[in-house]
């Protein structure tokens, strides 16, 4: 058994906490480490960093860590701790893996990495540099809706994929009249870092990218539909950002992609998020777990009437994909997949690199909000 050391930092938030923390890490820990492709086991020792020393000592004490601290430096002074991983403020986000990656540690993080491309770029390029492993979350990747998405694709269901449309969000409370939000204050206001469109596209990147082609020019508008909100302290603020984003892209091999995003939403689908794929030879609709297909020749004949009811049930026509293998949690997925490449250089292909399109796509986005106007996505060079 060999054992790696791991610091946590930003894991008292929501998904930090929940995803990062307890269902990723501990959970790794508590079922005796990952197999590696040696024949090797990997146990984790992690130590969970934060600000305010009250808080952190009862989550460890809540889940039996045994390490924990308020001094970053002390934690990566460390050489028994090996990776650093970021789940705070995209806004510090840059600046503490720059740092991390000086003290000589492998760096996992969530996104976006940064809400300024030019420093999303410098950092994979140091990242790279530095010869250290280095990733970031695409979680949606392991969701099983998504992964069914790629069975079909890659088994040939699809034909030639025309188009995908992405339908993401939910009401998200404005905490004025009984009913607290469900999101933190700051995704509504510009200078912590808020905003729909830096949040989302960096995900919608990663996922048009590795499932139906790289994206290669978009057109997108904001909005902010909720002008005033109410925060956790219960004071009035004004929302100076974007909560809904309407965007189209244009796919390598010409797939056209629609998606909305939008906290402001009510949801009348199959899904918080959900993903349509047409092709010629059949379509499929996938959800955050489940994933519904409709071959060519189980595709109904409906005429247009609009003097009489619908006839047909269209949920009906649909066949839901079975789950085939197991599904663990997505987060927990990439997490041993990233522990492999660390320990023994497993494959991995989701370096900071695809962190820096996402902050890409998300700084067009709002330049082409801006400009109202379409605008190519330039590769990169790193």
């Amino acid at each position: 058994m060999t054992t790696i050391g791991i610091i946590l930092h930003g894991v008292t938030g929501r998904m930090g906490y929940n995803q990062h923390l307890v269902r990723s890490i501990l959970a790794i820990r508590d079922q005796g480490g990952i197999d590696l492709p040696s024949g090797k086991r990997l146990q984790v020792d992690p130590i969970i960093v934060g600000r305010n020393g009250d808080k952190i000592a009862a989550l460890a004490r809540k889940h039996g860590i045994e390490r924990w601290t308020t001094d970053l430096d002390a934690a990566l002074a460390n050489p028994a701790d090996s990776i650093f991983f970021d789940a705070g403020t995209t806004l510090m986000r840059a600046e503490l893996l720059s740092k991390a990656l000086d003290a000589g540690k492998h760096v996992y993080c969530e996104k976006p990495i940064s809400d300024d491309l030019q420093v999303a770029v410098d950092l994979a390029r140091k990242a790279r540099n530095s010869g250290l492993k280095h990733g970031v979350v695409q979680d949606k990747l392991f969701l099983p809706g998504l992964r069914k998405l790629a069975l079909l694709r890659d088994s040939g269901f699809f034909g030639e994929i025309l188009s995908v449309r992405g339908e993401f969000g939910y009401w998200v409370f404005e905490g004025d009249w009984g009913v607290p939000a469900q999101r933190p204050s700051w995704n509504y206001r510009k200078g912590d870092g808020g905003g729909i469109i830096l949040d989302m596209l960096c995900h919608w990147r990663y996922v048009l990218d590795n499932l139906f082609g790289n994206v290669k020019s978009l057109s997108c508008i904001g909005a902010t539909h909720i002008p005033k909100r109410v925060d956790e302290n219960g004071q009035s603020y004004v929302c100076d950002t974007d909560d809904a984003a309407y965007a189209t892209f244009e796919l390598e091999g010409g797939v056209i992609a629609q998606i909305n995003s939008s906290w402001a939403v009510r949801v009348r689908r199959d899904d918080l998020v959900t993903f349509q794929v047409d092709g010629t030879h059949g379509s499929a609709v996938a959800g955050l777990t489940k994933c519904w297909s409709q071959h060519r020749v189980n595709t109904p004949k409906p005429v247009w009437n609009p003097d009489q009811p619908q006839t047909i049930d269209f949920y009906k026509t649909w066949d839901e994909v079975p789950d085939t293998q197991n599904f663990d949690n997505g987060f927990k997925a990439q997490w041993e997949m990233f522990l492999r490449h660390v320990a023994e250089d497993a494959p991995w292909p989701y370096g900071l690199e695809a962190g820096a399109k996402g902050v890409q796509l998300a700084e067009l986005g709002l330049k082409s909000w801006a400009e109202r106007r379409w605008l190519d996505v330039p590769d990169l060079e790193f």
